[in-house]
């Protein structure tokens, strides 16, 4: 039994909106001055608010089970598969190949926007952490190279890694936003890449072109920009990385075409045929037929032995075990606020004030943001607090992709002191954290400014539609 189908919540919109103001005033106490990890302070508040909103007792574990594994089971998979094809493509040497490619293409003076359109295109199944280490050094020798300093260069990489990462799926953040809300992963993806692309080519390569003729650091030492995997002599040609990087969002937008195709009466819904294609090109299916077309591609036909392949394919998961445990911790603590009343009662206040949701969501996740850094947990925890008005409402496909780009927007705002991110960027390119401050958290704050625009803009022609 469900338990929001097993108990009646009896407290008035008032203490609930005040347990909430309490439990995210203490899990942000937790993350950020006890300095516990997000994991831990997820489910110990998680915990404690089932009980202050009152969920009885033999409820309680049952909810925040449900509500971790209804997460996990939309992310884990998208998050495990997109890492360890990030791996292969670093560990093959087809992100240098690719960004070798583009300088030869565009020539030395677009150089910042070939690093940055490569950065794009590997930020589709590459984390912001890992692409930007995989990118650096290409980065430090092209800005030695060329002169002009290491932000004209580093910042519009460093850019698209993050507009990639917070935007479009199979990142974390956006696939449990689209799990809880409901929306369409290949809409999103869609969506996501039109809204990501214009957004960094103007918050972050024009304005790292801008911010890099007014403040002129020199190249960090930092040659190799971090520890990195032995690449191949040989690196796959630039096509077959980009194939391989095309081939997963082929499969997922025909997955998406057939679905409008269904909904407009085109095709029988019902036939063997329609349900076999839209399982292959689900978004699990399409990442998964893609590593395995990646492990042969860019592994056996290169030489590669199975005991080296195993090997890589567990490097990969390692480092993304810990995100995808706080995703799933975060969709729990979102499940406890719904179960014990609370999304309905923030549905009511927002209702009063008058707030669309898409505004509502970029607010509530750029409040979580600033206050605890992680844009994975700000996103996913914004959006369980909007699930009840989502679920009540009747939005179309396009709205709620809408949505989920608002809530990806907030979760990107403003990152400081507070952001692993903002230390990563800082330390590697010899920034102090006031350089730091006026860069790349300028930068990042313009990312959410101008994508929520956007996001908000697709939602107001979704709804006069």
């Amino acid at each position: 039994m469900d338990a929001n189908d097993a108990w009646t919540q009896t407290l008035d919109t008032g203490p609930l909106l005040a347990i909430a103001a309490g439990a995210i005033a203490l899990l942000l106490f937790l993350i950020i001055v006890l300095r516990l990890h997000a994991l831990l302070a997820l489910v110990a508040v998680s915990l404690l608010t089932a009980f202050a909103t009152g969920i009885p007792s033999a409820l309680v574990v049952d909810t925040l089970t449900q509500g971790f594994g209804a997460t996990l089971a939309g992310v884990a998979l998208l998050v495990g598969l997109g890492a360890i094809l990030g791996r292969l493509v670093e560990v093959s040497g087809g992100a240098q190949s690719l960004a070798d490619a583009l300088i030869r293409r565009f020539g030395e003076q677009r150089a910042p926007l070939a690093l940055g359109i490569a950065s794009l295109l590997f930020g589709f199944p590459i984390f912001f952490d890992a692409g930007l280490v995989v990118m650096l050094p290409i980065v430090f020798t092209v800005a030695r190279r060329l002169g002009g300093g290491v932000l004209r260069y580093g910042l519009p990489a460093a850019g698209a890694f993050s507009v990639m990462h917070v935007f479009v799926p199979p990142h974390p953040g956006p696939v449990a936003a689209s799990e809880l809300l409901g929306a369409d992963v290949g809409l999103v993806i869609l969506l996501a890449l039109a809204v990501a692309v214009p957004t960094w080519y103007v918050t972050s390569y024009l304005y790292g072109l801008w911010v890099g003729q007014r403040i002129r650091l020199p190249v960090p030492d930092i040659l190799s920009g971090g520890p990195q995997a032995e690449h191949d002599e040989q690196p796959p040609r630039p096509g077959t990385v980009i194939a391989l990087l095309l081939l997963p969002l082929a499969m997922i937008f025909a997955n998406t075409a057939l679905n409008t195709a269904r909904a407009a009466g085109w095709t029988d819904g019902e036939a063997g045929w329609y349900q076999l294609a839209r399982a292959l090109g689900s978004t699990p299916v399409a990442l998964l037929v893609t590593v395995f077309v990646a492990l042969y591609v860019l592994g056996v036909r290169r030489g590669r032995g199975r005991n080296t392949l195993e090997q890589l394919t567990d490097s990969a998961l390692g480092p993304v075990a810990s995100i995808i445990l706080i995703t799933g911790a975060g969709g729990m603590f979102g499940a406890v606020l719904r179960a014990g009343g609370i999304g309905d009662a923030l549905s009511e206040t927002l209702s009063d004030l008058g707030l669309p949701v898409v505004v509502a969501g970029y607010l509530i996740a750029t409040a979580l943001r600033v206050a605890q850094g992680s844009a994975t947990v700000a996103l996913t925890t914004a959006a369980g607090l909007l699930q009840p008005v989502v679920q009540g409402g009747d939005f179309n496909a396009v709205e709620l992709a809408a949505v989920v780009l608002a809530l990806a927007a907030g979760s990107v705002t403003a990152g400081h002191v507070n952001d692993s991110g903002f230390w990563l960027v800082g330390r590697f390119f010899g920034m102090d954290v006031k350089t730091t401050l006026k860069t790349w958290t300028v930068m990042q704050t313009t990312i959410g400014l101008m994508g929520f625009g956007m996001a908000a803009a697709l939602y107001a022609l979704a709804s006069a539609a």
